[in-house]
């Protein structure tokens, strides 16, 4: 096959050169025979020399055409020997292991440096599995005959090239026929270079000590001088063991350098730094805990701190006390399972209520909007927020839908003030009355996919976000100003404290001060979990703003039937790891979600009972309330099913599974939170 190919591609141009010569010949021919025709009738004595000397001439040049003809063939085949011969000897000596195989995987032919690469290696074993995996591509695709793979024989690393060669027989039965010429590229060297490559890149690290003014204002000055070299002392322990850089720029606040190779190990050990921290003694007078931001994102050493701090601003916005390691725009959180210390400072709720006064002013229109499927604290915060729009002399526009029941009973008494017919709107009149100069405010959520309308946050141009939630990873960016604090009970404690601290007088409507009371109230579980000093106070003034506690307290009674559904739910409920209850809702009605919430409440009031998960539906989404009173952090579970929210309360929702499917996943994620405690 290959003799025939060379000798098409080496006698073409030759053969064209000789039937030149051949066509050349002719003409001569031609113009001799016309020569002699014309002497002979001049003079026909030369008749006949001319026949015999065109006699001579026809034999001569019919001799010399064949004996050049032999020499062109005889050339034309030593060649083609001499170069199949180099073929052959490639072939069999080349530099790459090769090998040919049938169908069923029987070897044809392998060349010597196949022998010599694979002699001490059981290579049928893998020569089976690549011929199995090759199979599988052609029949995914029939006229594929080029492969490419990459398989591990021994401790080496190899490339695949597979030549499929299919059969020409014509046999139906044997239409599938083929073999296989298969070259080896040793890849190992390249692929380690590659690795060592990535190893030695450089990862940025931002670590803060949480509440190092806080706790060490309380301690003696020697005292506090023993906990300042204790923690650098543990600070600088802890990057030396990834052979890093640690670099201390502030009092609370450090900069480390290390190589990503490190960057594993340090996942696996679960940022030991952060017990190490904690388990300082400060003599009964407080605890400390760090937040940690590393990132491996960037060309170059500046970026990947730009991208260290944009990870370190999700930290503390998720109450510090953790570790977030960015990756390809990936967060994966490690820690914060400690109990939230307040340390808020009213001079913040002043700057950012300053702050929002000025956008305000500057702006056009105000629309206002909470979450998906609101509850009382947004719509709550949403009717505060709308006061300190009108207070500026704005207008202002609550985006808001009819899907929550819980509302039904608030709405009921919203709806008798008429202020309000024109300001709660729905998300389409919004889009048609939004431009360039309008603000929105979001409330009770930070996250982009959960707010009530997202074609609203992207056509808006100046966002505030307002809000209590531990920061998750897909939070608004674009926010020209935030109010995220962790450490308050709602966002109605967070609005009214902007009220308070704003600088015009805002007057509070009876419904607008209870909506904001009845936020504080169910996300605090009546003033029992999450509940700080500022809390009160929050609920002091819009008490004197003449709140109806009775009143409020009737938004939040059950029906029956609701409360028979709840004690069914507590009934059925199963305890694993020993305190902790999970129960399920079959029900699908509207405030499924509603029923669940409060069942979870009520499974905390069993003793013994530490976290309670109740799942309900939600359309065809499976939601789960999740319940802690402090000593599990059900944020950190539900955060692993796409979820989030507090410590003590969190909520997820689940697409694509069954009932179920997502308790036995939810039960995962439990162990996995307690095995992640005891390592």
């Amino acid at each position: 096959m290959i003799q025939n190919i060379i000798q098409r591609k080496m006698q073409s141009p030759n053969r064209k050169v000789f039937d030149n010569l051949v066509s050349r010949t002719k003409i001569y021919l031609v113009i001799i025979l016309l020569l002699l025709v014309y002497i002979c009738i001049k003079e026909n004595a030369l008749i006949l020399p001319s026949i015999i000397v065109f006699l001579v001439i026809m034999f001569y040049a019919y001799f010399a055409n064949n004996k050049r003809k032999s020499e062109i063939s005889e050339t034309l085949q030593d060649l083609t020997l001499t170069v199949d011969s180099t073929a052959k000897s490639s072939l069999i000596n080349s530099p790459f292991p090769l090998v040919i195989l049938e169908t069923d995987g029987n070897i044809v032919w392998k060349s010597s440096k196949f022998v010599t690469e694979f002699q001490n290696i059981q290579i049928n074993h893998y020569i089976d599995d690549l011929v199995y995996d090759i199979k599988n591509d052609i029949e995914k695709e029939e006229n594929k005959k080029d492969i490419e793979k990459q398989i591990r024989i021994g401790k080496d690393i190899y490339k695949v090239f597979a030549k499929v060669v299919h059969s020409k027989n014509k046999d139906k039965k044997n239409k599938n026929e083929y073999m296989m010429v298969i070259y080896f590229l040793n890849e190992t060297e390249k692929i380690n270079l590659e690795q060592e490559y990535e190893n030695s890149k450089t990862c940025v690290g931002l670590i803060m000590v949480d509440n190092y003014e806080e706790t060490t204002q309380l301690l003696e000055s020697e005292e506090a001088l023993n906990s300042k070299a204790e923690i650098d002392k543990c600070m600088y322990d802890w990057i030396n063991k990834w052979n890093g850089i640690l670099v201390k720029t502030d009092r609370d606040r450090y900069v480390c350098y290390f190589e990503q190779r490190y960057l594993e190990e340090i996942k696996e050990e679960k940022f030991s730094i952060l017990d190490q921290i904690k388990d300082i003694n400060l003599k009964g007078k407080g605890q400390l805990t760090l937040s940690i931001a590393i990132s491996n994102e960037g060309e170059n050493l500046k970026e990947k701190y730009k991208a260290a701090q944009a990870a370190m601003d999700v930290v503390l916005g998720r109450g510090g006390d953790q570790a977030v390691i960015r990756e390809n725009d990936i967060y994966k959180f490690y820690g914060g399972r400690a109990q939230e210390v307040e340390k808020r400072t009213k001079v913040k709720a002043r700057v950012v209520a300053h702050a929002l006064e000025n956008l305000i002013k500057e702006s056009s229109k105000v629309m206002i909007m909470g979450h998906t499927n609101p509850d009382i604290d947004a719509m709550g915060s949403a009717l505060g927020a709308y006061r300190f729009v009108r207070s500026l002399d704005k207008k202002g526009y609550i985006v808001t839908s009819d899907n929550s029941s819980a509302l039904d009973s608030f709405n009921e008494i919203l709806s008798e003030d008429e202020e309000y017919e024109d300001v709660l709107i729905s998300k389409e009149v919004a889009l048609e009355n939004i431009d360039e100069d309008t603000l929105l405010i979001v409330v009770d959520t930070h996250k982009k996919n959960f707010v009530e309308s997202v074609e609203v946050l992207e056509k808006c141009s100046k966002i505030v976000v307002i809000d209590h939630h531990r920061r998750s990873a897909d939070y608004i960016e674009n926010a020209t100003l935030i109010f995220q604090e962790v450490y308050a009970s709602s966002a109605a404690e967070l609005v009214t404290e902007l009220i308070q601290y704003a600088t015009s007088e805002i007057e509070l409507k009876t419904i607008e001060a209870e909506g904001l009371y009845a936020g504080i109230m169910m996300d605090t579980k009546n003033f029992t979990f999450k509940t700080g000093v500022r809390t009160f106070e929050a609920a002091a003034y819009l008490r004197k703003c003449g709140v109806d506690i009775i009143k409020v307290k009737k938004w939040f009674q059950s029906s029956l039937s609701g409360f028979t559904k709840i004690a069914d739910i507590v009934k059925d409920a199963e305890i694993v790891n020993d305190t902790i209850a999970i129960s399920q809702y079959e029900g699908k009605e509207r405030d499924a979600s509603i029923t669940c919430a409060k069942a979870a409440d009520e499974l905390l009031t069993i003793s013994d009972i530490t976290a309670s998960f109740v799942l309900g539906y939600i359309g065809d989404r499976i939601c789960i309330s999740g319940r802690s009173i402090g000593d599990v952090n059900v944020q950190v579970i539900l955060e692993k099913l796409g979820g989030g929210g507090h410590l003590t309360v969190a909520g997820a929702q689940v697409e694509g599974m069954t009932m179920e499917q997502v308790k036995e996943e939810l039960k995962t994620r439990i162990d996995e939170y307690f095995a992640e405690l005891t390592n």
